[in-house]
């Protein structure tokens, strides 16, 4: 190894402290040379017979680790120094040094908890904070205090936190070393708000292309980006060559945009935050940055990690500037002000703190640790991010009730993948699908595998014919989880767990009535929440089981179905955007989930017919799968909603007879005039609709049906038989004339209670009539013969003497047959004509 790296010179002092103690904390910014210095090193120590892993945070960096370390000994990959991804390894017998990814790592010592034959695991990059890196470093510690007190863990870090691990690994001694970086000038361009950012990256390369001399590194948030900024660069010329850098690429790509170029071309390499650290871009001294990036981001609320584009951190930015300086002196441009470097956030959130936490707690219960802020954690995991990561554990059935791994969690975690996915091959093996769920899982790991569609059954079926490396090792890695998932039931339908077991020559079972490849099977299998239901005739907005909107471009294909089983969604929780998704049907969703689904039976009132609608739906989650009529309603329920309706629009909805009507007013009035708790108005009666009218609605299906003579009775026997009394004597019901006739009397009538007759009836009568004992006077409605209103009056002696008279004379023009006296207070009441009266003197 070269001498000239910083890091050679605090070597010595790493190798003294671990021959004595077991954990060291290595701080190197940089260009230092730890990532593939100190694993070389260690090699030769005394209690270094084993294998030494060296923790990297991307598939890119670990081999470009493994093969610069190789090289460096002059060696090919894959004998003293080799790596393991998750789609690619190069180890033999002979390697001792591994250079592996964070996750793979985790699931190394979740399989063997003492790491048989490993003498020391080194921690690269550790202030990155990722999720598997925090993790892996918390097992491991706890690894080494119960079973393994002689395996050395280094914690290696670019910047400046070390005193944060060291308390963390029980006081570890801490080792700085200095880096190497050559002089670095910074310059800002800053940007227009409204320009787009590959307009504004695209500028300012072919402005460092005039302006400086060598390679350049322009750093952008994501692959879509990348893309449109290749696109405005086309037409740079001969002399030089444009790469792409993200993780999506072939590795011989990756490789290419690492190394010089054999030609001597000058290079522009548009990369994500893939190329922030780890890495050396051999012949850059130029880096753009438009200082953005986009993280996942785990939105608690909606069930969903969604990709956000922000702006990135200073320590981001300052690793970002630093490429440009690694082998030369370099420059930086920045998109923005100098003046807004001070306001970006200073670090990326530590990921425990954002992540979906489904996989760490079945780990940690697995690891027999039931609560996982029980290991040691620089951040300990959110208590309610734990818990919601449980529900979803129970709901996958890889948790009992006690937070214990069932048998199936079991199936799950022996499997390379993320609990929805582990739980999606484990029930498609079942189903006989596990080869489509294991390409579906690849897929959705590998973004640009088959394309960028959104429909996964026409990436898969691209895929599956696609050339070139990445594409080989992708389907070598679904033939490896194929061999993972277990043996079909009989008869192909899900059931209990079986052991992961190689699939059976035999063809499997055909998959449960899609017909479609299975795709949307596998999908739904893995994400339950996610299937959806087209809202609209355009297939742009849908609604899900889980309650969430997602939106779809209309251009799609799928936007003409009406299911979809959707896997990826980007965006807000309200809306977001759907990634990749597969058309399903209902009875395959039926299929999977017919436990699930319930039937709820509504009966709502209609006001404009006084009677019920009974629907009936059967619904998964939130999303209605059916629904229609209920002719087989409960009938209490629908008494049930005709009692509500009349709560909610009043009484005015029941069919009352004149009768009733005139009860009410009489009891009304009666309380107003003397009687106690006669109430019969709306208020009292809504009060006490249970007793009254609940058991006039059985068997009912409007309002209309109750007979009105039943209401009637209703509320004579609600108010009983003393208030009844009371009513009769405060508010009789009709008044009986001198003339022997009866008269209604209408308690409802403008200006009090009143009665309609002929002023005949009264003749002889020298005393107003009075009701409510005596204290209020009834409103005579007298009329004429013909039945014609000629006079109103609450004050009969009043009305005889005065304007009878001129009422009198006039009548007796019109109605001659009739008598109209001069002294009707003394004459005889009479509803017959004059002759009548006569005729009936004289037979008596």
């Amino acid at each position: 190894m070269s001498s000239a790296l910083p890091i050679h010179a605090v070597l010595p002092d790493l190798l003294r402290h671990l021959r004595d103690a077991s954990n060291a904390v290595l701080v190197a910014p940089p260009g230092a040379g730890k990532t593939t210095a100190v694993a070389p090193a260690l090699l030769d120590e005394p209690w270094c017979s084993g294998e030494i892993l060296l923790l990297s945070p991307r598939r890119l960096a670990a081999r470009a680790a493994a093969e610069r370390m190789a090289a460096t000994a002059g060696q090919n990959v894959g004998q003293t120094f080799g790596y393991a991804t998750r789609m690619d390894s190069r180890r033999s017998a002979a390697t001792r040094v591994t250079v592996v990814t964070e996750g793979i790592f985790v699931a190394r010592i979740q399989n063997d908890p003492e790491l048989t034959g490993v003498s020391a695991v080194l921690f690269d990059e550790v202030h990155e904070r990722s999720l598997d890196s925090d993790f892996g470093l918390a097992l491991a510690l706890d690894a080494q205090s119960a079973l393994r007190p002689d395996l050395r863990l280094v914690a290696m870090s670019a910047t400046l936190d070390g005193a944060r691990f060291s308390g963390l690994m029980e006081g570890a001694p801490i080792l700085e070393s200095a880096g190497r970086m050559h002089p670095l000038s910074l310059r800002h361009l800053g940007r227009a708000a409204e320009a787009r950012i590959e307009d504004s990256v695209a500028a300012a390369i072919r402005l460092a292309l005039r302006e400086e001399t060598g390679g350049i590194l322009a750093f952008l948030p994501g692959v879509a980006e990348i893309e449109r900024t290749a696109e405005r660069l086309e037409g740079l010329g001969p002399d030089i060559l444009l790469h792409r850098l993200h993780g999506s690429l072939d590795p011989a790509a990756q490789r290419a945009a690492i190394a010089p170029d054999p030609q001597k071309r000058r290079k522009v390499v548009l990369a994500t935050s893939i190329a922030e650290t780890s890495l050396t871009l051999d012949g850059i001294s130029v880096v753009v940055d438009s200082g953005l990036a986009r993280r996942p981001r785990y939105d608690r609320a909606a069930g969903m990690t969604r990709l956000v584009t922000e702006r990135a951190s200073q320590a981001a930015v300052t690793q970002r500037a630093g490429r440009a300086a690694r082998q030369q002196p370099g420059i930086a441009y920045r998109l923005w002000e100098e003046a807004a470097t001070a306001g970006l956030p200073r670090f990326d959130p530590p990921e425990i703190l954002e992540a979906d936490l489904s996989a760490l707690t079945l780990d940690c219960a697995l690891w027999g640790v039931a609560d996982p802020r029980a290991l040691r954690w620089l951040d300990p995991p959110p208590e309610a991010a734990v818990q919601e990561a449980r529900t979803r554990l129970r709901t996958l059935e890889a948790l009992d009730a006690d937070g214990r791994p069932t048998p199936h969690g079991h199936a799950i975690a022996r499997l390379p993948l993320a609990p929805r996915l582990g739980h999606m091959l484990v029930r498609a093996g079942e189903l006989g699908l596990a080869e489509v769920a294991a390409e579906i899982a690849v897929l959705l790991g590998e973004r640009g595998l088959g394309g960028n569609d959104v429909d996964l059954e026409s990436r898969r079926r691209r895929w599956r014919t696609e050339r070139g490396a990445r594409a080989e090792a992708g389907r070598k890695l679904a033939k490896r989880w194929t061999n993972l998932a277990p043996l079909p039931l009989a008869g192909g339908a899900g059931g209990g767990n079986k052991a992961p077991a190689a699939h059976p020559a035999s063809p499997p079972p055909p998959p449960p009535a899609s017909g479609r490849g299975g795709e949307a099977t596998a999908i739904a299998l893995a994400f339950p929440d996610r299937i959806a239901r087209r809202r609209d005739g355009s297939g742009e907005t849908w609604a899900s089981v889980g309650g969430r909107g997602f939106k779809l471009d209309p251009t799609s294909a799928l936007a003409r179905e009406e299911w979809l089983a959707v896997a990826e969604t980007q965006g807000m929780a309200s809306g977001a955007r759907i990634l990749s998704a597969a058309a399903i049907d209902l009875a395959t969703i039926e299929a999977l989930f017919g436990e699930s689904i319930a039937t709820h039976r509504t009966v709502t009132f209609d006001p404009a017919t006084g009677g019920v609608q009974t629907t009936r739906d059967r619904r998964l989650g939130a999303l209605r799968l059916s629904s229609g009529p209920d002719a087989q309603a409960d009938p209490e329920a629908i008494a049930a909603a005709l009692l509500a309706g009349v709560h909610a629009h009043g009484l005015a909805q029941l069919p009352w007879s004149d009768a009733a009507r005139a009860l009410r007013h009489r009891a009304a009035f009666a309380q107003d005039h003397g009687g106690a708790e006669l109430a019969l108005d709306d208020a009292a009666l809504l009060a006490r609709a249970d007793e009254w009218l609940a058991p006039l609605l059985v068997g009912k299906r409007r309002l209309d049906a109750i007979d009105s003579g039943a209401l009637t009775d209703a509320l004579r026997t609600l108010i009983g038989w003393d208030a009844l009394k009371t009513i009769d004597r405060l508010a009789p019901t009709h008044f009986t004339s001198p003339a022997g006739s009866s008269h209604p009397i209408d308690y409802n009538a403008e200006g009090g209670p009143r009665v309609d007759l002929r002023p005949q009836a009264l003749f002889g009568l020298a005393t107003h009539p009075m009701i409510a004992g005596g204290r209020v006077p009834l409103v005579l409605s007298l009329t004429s013969p013909a039945g014609r209103p000629i006079q109103t009056t609450r004050d009969l002696p009043g009305f005889w003497a005065g304007s009878w008279a001129a009422i009198a004379k006039e009548m007796r023009g019109r109605y001659p047959r009739h008598p109209w006296p001069d002294d009707p207070a003394s004459a005889n009441a009479t509803l017959r004509t004059k002759n009548a009266d006569a005729r009936a003197k004289e037979a008596r």
